[in-house]
């Protein structure tokens, strides 16, 4: 009884820890697809293009040092998620701030 109880919550462990870190990265891929699509709508500029950008480096690079031990812990987590919140919502601002590429000023950078 107590073997089936250990795998089944070793397997549930498992199993959340695989999700949250599938989620951080499909959250960092979204976050990026936003920046690119603000890119090209002209909403973000090239200069500020490249500030979202680092953050999301920034945001990645942290998740590799945590994940260097081979497991993220609930508060490595939590501090990724606090880091991806606020590179949300500094998208948002960017996008919405009154700064626009001129529509008759080409594309630059990635």
């Amino acid at each position: 009884m107590n073997k089936i109880i250990f795998a089944t919550a070793t397997a549930l462990i498992a199993t959340t820890a695989v999700a949250s870190a599938a989620s951080i990265n499909d959250r960092q891929e979204y976050q990026a697809n936003r920046i690119e699509q603000g890119r090209k709508t002209g909403k973000i500029t090239w200069t500020e293009g490249l500030k979202l950008r680092a953050e999301q480096k920034r945001i990645a690079n942290k998740e590799a040092q945590f994940k260097s031990d081979g497991y993220l812990s609930k508060s490595e987590r939590r501090s990724i998620r606090y880091m991806q919140n606020d590179a949300s919502e500094h998208i948002a601002d960017e996008k919405h701030d009154a700064r626009r590429r001129a529509w008759w000023l080409p594309r630059v950078g990635k």
